[in-house]
């Protein structure tokens, strides 16, 4: 198996094409290492090859490093009896030694003369490695590709640009310039790109190749001697400790710290590589970015990121749960039963994925209303450029808007997403099946309701199954598949399949009150507004949560997701639960709130005030009128706590009981689904992390303070006890 193909033109130019064997997108194995770093080696010590051009022979240049490889290493070093930091180091240096290789290609150290010139042609995206890749080369070529997105995400699962990304970017551009890319993670078009000064030429994808030839054959030796290895360099934005440098990292500390709230160590590394090595020559900071890189490989924080937000999450999204003797099952014509915002949001993700999609409502006007908001979205998609007019109008081609039931023959599937109300669902799913051909699986969207008591409307209760959307549909990511006691493995594997095609992440999940995202969601709000009531100050509760790591606090999200939704829940789950209801404080805020009329952002008034374009401008401070301050405010650490530890108890009970089958889909659905502590890597990973003996003591002490609903559940007791960790014990076959 060859993953970098080696060839020579006539004109003595080397092309280097990446082609991973069985794979549609590229990326950085082993072998691929010791492949590149051989090709290299040829060609520079070829007389008769004048330059080189690294490309991709797919329709993408690379997707990023296999983050299975420094794990690898680190347990290959343990099984040796070696430290783990040892061979991580010399794994995160054996890649700088590749790249600075290419970057001096052959030059004399002394004179600057004499190497090869060495051009990146991109034929699509390039994230990560691929990138850092092109940072290394001379020249950087980008296709003008419309799907293409260039940059350095790995801060988003946990790490930071340990290849030289982080130590080129900053030389290149300075800390303000390089910022989007190592401290967002923003994977920008190849024109955004260019204007960034990440990428030197944007050229019409056909050229893409001579364009790159061309330069090589031209270049001079000054062409290709990077602006850190000449004489007289100074940083863009001045280093450090000049007045205008030091302004910029002092500011950057801030604001870093300020975004993170200090617990994301990748962005701590990320900074702290940045000062200390532009304070030195470029090859000690490159020794710098290695040392802050293996000390985050060693992070805990940074390890359950990785395995949650990249390997687990991968593993999902490739079918790790899917049935595996059903055969594809992808979805052609989509039914969508309600047109109002989830509905229109599900419709419009899928003609946009492609698929045929029928929208209805009781009648045309409440049908064409969904259509409008589709349509709406396409129009903002076209205005930022992510969309062309003739694609949109393709897109609005696949939709039929309709009252008439008959328009869904031919569908496979059919998403139910009207009034949660039983007796409605159990009319449209009816009425919908009548017209529906045996095979076709029916799905419900409900976020609260039970499947098995919903399935007893459908003519068959195998081939009827939750699919719950998050809102907004377009933007969220997660979606929840919800068995119910009867649903079939072709109705899993179809909604797995859905997903799939919408290039979402889906879990599956067994059928429980609440399932398992609002099972855990939930009691979160519940307890801040607990707290609300106990006479705590709602800006505690607040800033808690955020140096938590949440993207919002559990008061703000309350008011997002509305008031008057918690009333409904909490009417409907007291009428279902009868006197098993467990009393709450809590309830009392949300009905004085629901009673005042202040519902949330949308009536710009709930738990914070807003003004008429909507904006928050504080916390209310009348909510003290109903529930006066507690002279006495508990510790931080004890909110932060209680906070955490309604989430993460339930999390817990919802493996106990079978809700959850598989410990990768309770982190990445937290994360993904409401925003859980990215950093811990899920609720799963917290509780590996602080260890489960640990969790069970605060357990304990809040418990005998306020209460028995932070009884630790027998398996985190069990475990506490053993000394086990959730990855060890419930990894599975082929764990992350």
């Amino acid at each position: 198996m060859t993953i970098f193909n080696y060839s020579v033109d006539p004109e003595g130019v080397a092309v280097i094409s990446w082609d991973l064997p069985g794979a549609s997108m590229n990326v950085m194995t082993e072998q691929g290492i010791a492949e590149i770093d051989a090709a290299f080696d040829k060609a520079l010590g070829d007389p008769a090859v004048k330059g080189i051009v690294l490309t991709s022979a797919k329709k993408d240049f690379a997707g990023g490093m296999d983050l299975n490889i420094l794990g690898k290493a680190r347990a290959a070093a343990e099984a040796a009896g070696r430290a783990p930091a040892e061979a991580i180091f010399e794994g995160v240096m054996r890649m700088h030694h590749l790249l600075r290789k290419i970057e001096l290609a052959g030059m004399d150290p002394k004179t600057k003369k004499g190497g090869k010139p060495v051009a990146w042609a991109a034929p699509g995206t390039a994230a990560g490695i691929g990138l850092e890749l092109g940072l290394a080369c001379h020249r950087r070529f980008a296709a003008d590709n419309p799907k293409a997105k260039i940059g350095l995400p790995e801060i988003l699962v946990g790490i930071f640009p340990g290849a030289g990304g982080t130590t080129r970017l900053v030389r290149m551009l300075g800390v303000m310039g390089a910022s989007p890319f190592l401290f967002e993670g923003k994977m920008m078009s190849p024109k955004a790109a260019k204007a960034a000064g990440a990428v030197d030429e944007v050229v019409p994808p056909e050229a893409l190749l001579a364009a790159a030839k061309a330069w090589v054959l031209n270049a001079t030796d000054a062409d290709i001697v990077k602006p850190w290895d000449a004489k007289g360099y100074k940083m863009p934005g001045g280093a450090p400790y000049t007045p205008a440098g030091f302004q910029t990292m002092a500011g950057g500390i801030a604001m870093i710290h300020g975004r993170t709230q200090g617990v994301y160590p990748a962005a701590k590394a990320l900074m702290s590589a940045i000062y200390e090595g532009a304070q030195v020559d470029f090859d000690t900071a490159i020794r710098i970015e290695a040392r802050w890189m293996t000390n985050i490989m060693l992070n805990p924080s940074s390890a359950a990121m990785i395995r949650s937000l990249f390997l687990n999450k991968e593993a999902l999204e490739k079918g790790a749960v899917r049935p595996k003797d059903v055969p594809d099952m992808s979805v052609k014509k989509l039914g969508v039963l309600g047109a109002g915002m989830m509905g229109a949001g599900i419709a419009y993700v899928s003609a946009r994925a492609g698929m045929e999609v029928v929208l209805m409502d009781r009648d045309q006007a409440a049908a064409d209303k969904g259509l409008a908001t589709i349509t709406g979205l396409l129009d903002d998609d076209v205005k930022k450029k992510r969309l062309t007019e003739e694609a949109k109008a393709e897109i609005l081609a696949r939709l039929t808007a309709t009252p008439d039931y008959s328009a869904l023959k031919g569908a496979d599937l059919v998403v139910e997403a009207v009034f949660e109300d039983p007796a409605i669902k159990a009319n449209v799913t009816k009425l919908a099946e009548a017209e529906l051909a045996p095979d076709a699986i029916f799905a419900t969207n409900t976020s609260t309701l039970p499947i098995s008591d919903l399935a007893k409307a459908s003519r068959n209760a195998e081939r009827f199954i939750g699919i719950h959307f998050f809102s907004p549909v377009h933007r969220m990511m997660l979606v929840e598949i919800i068995k119910g006691e009867k649903t079939g493995p072709e109705a899993v594997a179809k909604s797995l399949d859905f997903v799939r095609q919408l290039r979402k992440t889906p879990i599956v999940v067994n059928d429980a009150r609440f399932f398992y995202a609002n099972r855990c969601i939930i009691p979160y709000g519940g307890e801040a507004s607990r707290m609300v009531a106990e006479g705590i100050e709602p800006a505690l509760i607040e800033n808690a949560a955020k140096q938590l790591g949440f993207p919002v606090g559990p008061l703000q999200l309350g008011d997002e997701t509305s008031i008057d939704l918690a009333e409904k829940i909490m009417r409907a789950t007291k009428e279902a639960m009868g006197k098993d209801y467990p009393e709450n404080s809590g309830d009392d805020v949300v009905q004085a709130l629901f009673d005042a009329g202040r519902l949330g952002r949308k009536t710009k008034a709930g738990y914070f005030d807003y003004d008429e374009a909507g904006k928050r401008t504080g916390l209310w401070r009348g909510i003290h009128d109903h529930f006066p301050l507690a002279e006495e405010q508990p510790d931080v650490t004890e909110v932060k706590h209680r906070l955490m530890l309604a989430q993460v108890l339930e999390a817990v009970k919802a493996l106990e009981e079978g809700v959850l089958e598989d410990i990768r889909e309770g982190d990445v659905g937290a994360i993904l689904g409401w925003g859980f502590a990215p950093w811990s890597g899920g609720p799963f990973s917290w509780v590996d992390i602080l260890g489960a003996r640990e969790v069970v003591r605060i357990c304990d002490a809040l418990a005998q303070k306020h209460g028995p609903r932070f009884n630790a559940p027998k398996l985190l007791r069990d475990m506490g006890e053993k000394g086990e960790r959730f990855y060890d014990r419930f990894a599975p076959a082929k764990a992350a």
